[in-house]
C-alpha cells in the first residue's frame, strides 16, 4: 500500500504530519507505511477509507494506475500478450484448467484484458490475489466467439440452461462448439452482463436485446485457457495481493458499476423487446430440427 497512500496524501496536498493527525498515528507511522517499514492496521485503513470518502479521492483510479505501473515496469517480450487473472485465494501449483465447469466456457483458467474485472471478481475475500500474467498464442489452437447470439447460446450450455433440448441438433453444436481448442477468447459476462444474460434466459428479454447490450456495454474480453497445453503457455508476471482498504474501495466501485450497467441494459432491452426471439422459441424451434 506505500505508493498509494503517498498517491493519496499527495493528491490532498498533505505533509505526512497533516495526514498522522487525520488518521490518528503518529507522523513517523505513515513515514513507515511510506517506506514499507510496517502496514497499516484495519483500523487505520477504515479512517484512510473514511477520509478518501470525505474528499473525493479518486482511489480506484490510483489503484489501476499503480497496477498499470507495474505492468510497464515489466519485461515481457514481444510475442506474449498481458492478461489478468484474479484468484480468491492464491494459485497453488501449476497452472490449470480447474475453474467451475459452470463458468462461461466451461472449465479453464479465465483471464481477462483488464484488471478491473478481476478485480471486482475477488474484492469480497481475505487472501485474494491479482495476477498480471502472459500468455504466448503460438502453436495454440484457437477461437475467439463474436459477440452473437453464438456467445449466448454457448454461455446457456455450460449454465445448463439447454438440457430439456438434450440430444437435439442445437444441443450437439454447443456441446461441441470447442471441441480440439486450446484457448476460447469471448466477451466477459461481468456483473452487468449477468444481469442481462439471466433475464434471456427467463424469457424477459429477446436475442436482439442480448446483442445489442453485449454491443452497447463495451465488455472486455476474456481468455480462457481449456487444455494443460494453453496453462503451459501462461507466465505468472506478478502477484498482487490486496489490502482492505483496496478491496473496500473496488467493491463500492463494482456496485456503482454494476447500477449503472443494469440501468444501461434495461434502456437497450426496452428498446429491442419487441424485436427478435425468445430464449425458449429458440429452443423450441432449433431443438426440434
Amino acid at each position: 500500500m506505500k505508493e498509494l497512500i503517498k498517491k493519496i496524501r499527495t493528491f490532498c496536498n498533505l505533509s505526512q504530519s497533516e495526514m498522522a493527525k487525520i488518521i490518528g498515528v503518529q507522523f513517523a507511522t505513515i513515514n513507515r507505511w511510506e517506506n514499507n517499514h510496517s502496514y497499516p492496521t484495519r483500523l487505520a485503513q477504515e479512517k484512510l477509507y473514511s477520509f478518501c470518502e470525505e474528499h473525493n479521492v479518486p482511489t480506484f483510479d490510483f489503484i489501476i494506475d499503480l497496477i498499470k505501473k507495474e505492468v510497464s515496469s515489466l519485461n515481457v517480450d514481444d510475442n506474449r500478450i498481458i492478461l489478468y487473472h484474479g484468484s480468491k485465494s492464491g494459485i497453488e501449483g501449476e497452472i490449470a484448467p480447474i475453474s467451475r465447469s459452470r463458468c462461461d466456457f466451461g472449465k479453464g483458467f479465465y483471464m481477462g484484458t483488464t484488471p478491473e474485472q478481476a478485480l471486482t471478481l475477488i474484492c469480497d475475500y481475505e487472501e485474494s490475489r491479482l495476477y498480471i500474467v502472459s500468455i504466448d498464442l503460438k502453436d495454440l489452437d484457437t477461437m475467439e466467439i463474436p459477440p452473437t447470439i453464438d456467445w449466448a447460446m454457448f454461455v446457456s450450455y455450460y449454465r445448463e440452461k439447454m438440457e430439456k433440448v438434450k440430444g437435439s441438433k442445437l444441443y450437439s453444436k454447443y456441446s461441441s462448439f470447442i471441441k480440439g481448442k486450446d484457448l476460447v477468447i469471448g466477451r466477459i459476462a461481468d456483473d452487468r452482463m449477468f444481469f442481462v444474460i439471466d433475464n434471456f434466459f427467463s424469457g424477459n428479454i429477446t436475442d436482439e436485446g442480448l446483442i445489442n447490450c453485449l454491443s452497447t456495454l463495451q465488455l472486455g474480453k476474456q481468455y480462457v485457457a481449456i487444455t494443460m497445453k494453453a496453462c503451459k503457455k501462461i507466465k505468472i508476471e506478478k502477484e498482487i495481493k490486496l489490502s482492505y482498504f483496496e478491496k473496500k474501495v473496488i467493491k463500492k466501485i463494482s456496485q456503482i458499476n454494476r447500477g449503472n450497467g443494469i440501468d444501461q441494459a434495461n434502456e437497450i432491452c426496452k428498446k429491442y423487446r419487441r424485436e427478435g426471439k425468445y430464449f425458449d422459441e429458440i429452443l423450441l424451434e432449433e431443438g426440434d430440427k
